[in-house]
């Protein structure tokens, strides 16, 4: 009997050890949409030296200009998306409290507004996988799952992040982040 569709959205994928070359070297991916036709997700570690005001061409309210961008992963770089959090967000589709937009109107928007609580990330390109790919890399042991928060969403030491995760889950995942950047040196 074949098994049944399990979504992971809302799941953070961390590169299993088998990732060495490619983008997703250690890479903390955030899944937002995942149904049996693909998967789409956000790499949350992977921060660039630019801010939003350096790559966005309109004119931004000023506090996104300083905003950073995160490399979302290797699709469609120029693409724009971002995660929005608050304390009571009804349109949440990723996680509670936690929605996944494109609009550049809504970043306008948002923007505007002065809510305290209010948390953004924004990402140039994102990462996909076409239908029964992320489960294929899953069953060979490409990824390591583990439950997203908000807290690691917009954690600020992001560049740690991969390693803070497997050392948190202990016993095999606490020997990957111990190991050599590169394998072949161990």
């Amino acid at each position: 009997m074949p098994n049944e569709f399990q979504s992971l959205r809302g799941k953070l994928l961390l590169d299993g050890g088998q990732l060495q070359g490619s983008g997703f070297h250690r890479a903390v991916v955030l899944i937002c949409h995942h149904d049996v036709e693909g998967a789409f997700g956000l790499v949350l570690n992977q921060r660039s030296k630019s801010t939003m005001a350096e790559v966005f061409e309109g004119e931004l309210p000023i506090v996104l200009k300083k905003e950073p961008l995160f490399f979302g992963g290797p699709v469609q770089g120029s693409a724009l998306s971002y995660l929005h959090s608050d304390t009571f967000l009804l349109q949440a589709n990723v996680l509670p409290n936690l929605r996944l937009g494109h609009a550049i109107e809504d970043v306008l928007e948002l923007g505007g507004t002065f809510s305290k609580t209010q948390r953004l990330r924004f990402f140039a390109g994102y990462s996909g996988w076409g239908a029964g790919q992320l489960e294929a890399e899953m069953e060979r042991g490409a990824w390591v799952l583990h439950p997203a928060t908000l807290d690691l969403v917009f954690d600020d030491a992001s560049e740690s992040l991969w390693r803070r995760i497997l050392l948190s889950q202990g016993g095999k995942s606490k020997l990957l982040a111990n190991s050599p950047e590169d394998l072949s040196s161990n």
